[in-house]
């Protein structure tokens, strides 16, 4: 059906005001000029400064926004104000369309959805906008929401309530998006907008049927996305919503909750997918896909660092262990020791040592801090001679010379480089910063432990409590069940030991009070952590 005079034509530009504060006068005054947008709106100087300008700006927006509110809110009848600018608030580079105008690239955001009232301010604090726009437009200025416009009435000739064809495309289950590449702005008129691709708004003339406004409605936001007011079936908007208020909810918690933050992500994973298949955006079950892992690994946090029970059963009044490592964080640190045992430039443990720590420093960039007293931590008297030897084998790279490094003090560290480990080379890890931060720290634990110090400990000793601590179960158990134990010349390989040499330090570890009982026979190193090593503990 056509679109009689009264509808689609009674249309009008949606309502800007813009706000901005610009330097006034010289540069070394600092005063500053509040203009608007609005023509009965005076321009107003500030002679102290920038902050005294942004308070009377923001006063200004607020008196805007109370004489709105004062009207009756955001009109639903409004084009959205973007489009009188062709949508250039967040369109980077508009193409040139016919006559000189401008119009959307491929892939910009387009108008569409309820007119909303909105409230934009810039990241410097210098400029504020209110505007009647579309919730897509809004979403893609990430503007913050005041109102929602009340729905036009619209009707044929004949005056009845009957379905109107209109310009638009179809977003959606029913939900129709008037696109402004597509139908007429307010300035051109409606005489341009094209005859196809017609879609009616069943669930407006719904509204309007029943006298139900869609300012009665609830509207939320989760994830940076608007929950449409007219979203179907309405207990998945409820549940959105909810949903988006919980998770703001938990955001101003002062102690996490685990258990409750994995709640949230399964029910986001359900809802999103529910979301996607009543609209068919693809973009919502991707992150549905996100919230299902985002879930798993809260769980797998909870399970490793706060409520993993000590022994075999876990029973409700079995002791907790608060894990520094994650069983993720644990994989990737056993994927580090394996590409120490396959990559050290010398088959001696002392540079075996410092080529583990090292390369945890230096793990993401290449680079990182060393000082002269980490490596005489690591390696006591043998620090000056194992780095000399790492930089003539050109795997270590320093700004200095060697007795520099040795001298440097933690106010003051050297950035040495691992040229294999350099961002143009292939990457050997896959873990982040913070994952990258929390190995070097149980590492720096492990190695450091004071009772192993007292001991007197050698390098080869040190990276067998690496080990050890790296491949543990639950309970503090070494090695996987199924396996009996660790493989004897497994650990020996890491440790640059001889496998006849493992029982010794073995014992040593065990004196440490790291090892509660241990045993080497049949080719098996078996044994268990103590419970004050508990935390250092890498899940398998």
């Amino acid at each position: 059906m056509a679109v009689e005079a009264g509808t689609q034509q009674d249309r009008v530009a949606g309502r800007v005001w813009t706000v901005r504060l610009d330097p006034y006068g010289s540069p070394s005054a600092g005063a500053v000029r509040l203009s608007c947008s609005r023509p009965a709106c005076a321009d107003q100087r500030f002679p102290g400064g920038a902050a005294a300008g942004r308070k009377a700006a923001v006063e200004h927006v607020n008196l805007h926004l109370a004489h709105i509110r004062a009207g009756g809110g955001p009109r639903g009848e409004a084009w959205c104000a973007c489009r009188t600018a062709d949508c250039a608030w967040h369109t980077p580079d508009p193409a040139v369309g016919p006559r000189g105008a401008t119009r959307q690239t491929a892939g910009s955001a387009r108008c569409g959805g309820p007119v909303v009232l909105t409230v934009y301010a810039d990241r410097a604090r210098r400029l504020w906008r209110i505007a009647e726009m579309c919730t897509r437009c809004a979403a893609a200025n990430d503007c913050r929401v005041l109102d929602t416009a009340v729905p036009p009435a619209r009707t044929t000739s004949a005056g009845a309530d009957q379905p109107v064809e209109m310009p638009a495309a179809t977003a959606g289950d029913g939900v129709a998006a008037v696109f402004s590449g597509h139908s007429p702005s307010p300035a051109t008129g409606a005489s341009s907008a094209p005859a196809t691709a017609p879609a009616s708004f069943p669930r407006a003339r719904a509204a309007a049927a029943g006298g139900t406004s869609r300012r009665a409605k609830r509207w939320g936001k989760i994830a940076q996305r608007i929950i449409p007011h007219d979203l179907e079936p309405d207990v998945l908007r409820l549940e959105l919503i909810d949903l988006g208020d919980a998770f703001r909810a938990y955001q101003q918690r002062t102690e996490p909750d685990l258990v409750l933050l994995a709640e949230l992500h399964e029910r986001k994973a359900r809802a999103f997918r529910l979301w996607a298949d009543a609209t068919g955006d693809g973009s919502l079950r991707h992150d549905a896909h996100r919230a299902e892992k985002a879930a798993q690994t809260t769980r797998e946090m909870h399970a490793n660092r706060g409520g993993q029970p000590v022994g075999d059963t876990a029973g409700d009044d079995s002791p907790v262990v608060e894990r520094l490592l994650t069983r993720q964080q644990a994989v990737h640190a056993r994927a580090v020791l394996d590409y120490v045992r396959a990559h050290s430039p010398r088959p001696e443990a002392e540079v075996r040592l410092a080529v583990l720590m090292l390369t945890l420093r230096a793990a993401r960039a290449g680079t990182g801090n060393v000082t002269g007293q980490d490596l005489t931590g690591w390696l006591q008297g043998d620090a000056e001679l194992v780095l000399q030897q790492l930089v003539d084998a050109n795997w270590l790279h320093l700004p200095g010379t060697v007795a520099e490094v040795m001298a440097s003090r933690p106010e003051d560290p050297v950035a040495v480089t691992v040229p294999t480990l350099l961002p143009d080379q292939p990457r050997p890890f896959t873990f982040g910063k913070a994952t990258r931060a929390r190995i070097s720290g149980w590492a720096q634990k492990v190695v450091g432990d004071r009772k192993i110090r007292k001991k007197k400990a050698t390098a080869a000793a040190r990276l067998l409590a690496l080990y050890t601590a790296a491949h543990t179960r639950p309970d503090g158990r070494l090695g996987r069940a199924e396996d009996g134990g660790l493989h004897l010349d497994q650990a020996a390989s890491f440790c640059a030991l001889p496998p006849g040499q493992v029982t010794e330090h073995v014992q040593l570890l065990v004196a440490a009070d790291w090892l509660a009982e241990a045993d080497t026979a049949a080719d098996r190193l078996r044994g268990q952590l103590t419970e004050r090593v508990l935390p250092l503990g890498g899940l398998l």
